[in-house]
């Protein structure tokens, strides 16, 4: 069986990732809107997929093939940064820990009826702590944290052959 090559790992993260972020945009053209945590977990894979993209480049040449393994090791560090942040958004949503006061916890209340008909016409709070969908038990933040996991273990794997590669 041929090994996969630091191309191949780069690829598969940027088409796992591609696919991963479509799924969400799925979801949110479907009516699940995303709420602020949701938001800020997008952010891993608008910079890991551009990267991912440039690692695989990289790999193909000669020029700058000593750049491979750091293009790994960042997209682990990105990857597995984020699969943190989703372990984090889903113990929001399991009530383990309080979430950010924007979009988790008590809702304020308005003093009179005015303000409360004034806040309903201009605020549109997600809120991070409520679960809008569960797949197989998890909610989309913790498949992200799955997800996430695994595009960084599949960056690590082959950034230590490549650091060592262009060491020697």
């Amino acid at each position: 069986m041929k090994r996969l090559t630091a191309f191949d790992h780069a690829a598969l993260i940027a088409l796992i990732a591609s696919l991963t972020l479509a799924g969400a945009w799925m979801f949110q053209a479907f009516g699940y809107q995303p709420c602020e945590l949701c938001l800020k977990q997008r952010l891993a894979y608008y910079y890991g997929i551009p990267l991912a993209v440039l690692v695989m480049f990289m790999a193909r040449g000669t020029r700058y093939s000593s750049l491979v393994g750091p293009g790994l090791v960042a997209l682990g560090l990105i990857f597995g940064a984020n699969a943190l942040f989703g372990v984090y958004h889903s113990g929001v949503e399991w009530g383990f820990w309080p979430g950010p006061s924007e979009c988790s916890g008590a809702a304020t209340t308005a003093a009179k009826v005015e303000d409360f008909l004034k806040q309903l016409e201009s605020v549109k709070v997600v809120r991070c702590d409520a679960v809008a969908i569960r797949i197989f038990g998890l909610s989309l933040a913790g498949w992200n944290a799955v997800i996430c996991a695994a595009l960084a273990a599949l960056a690590v794997s082959d950034a230590w052959g490549n650091l060592r590669l262009t060491q020697a």
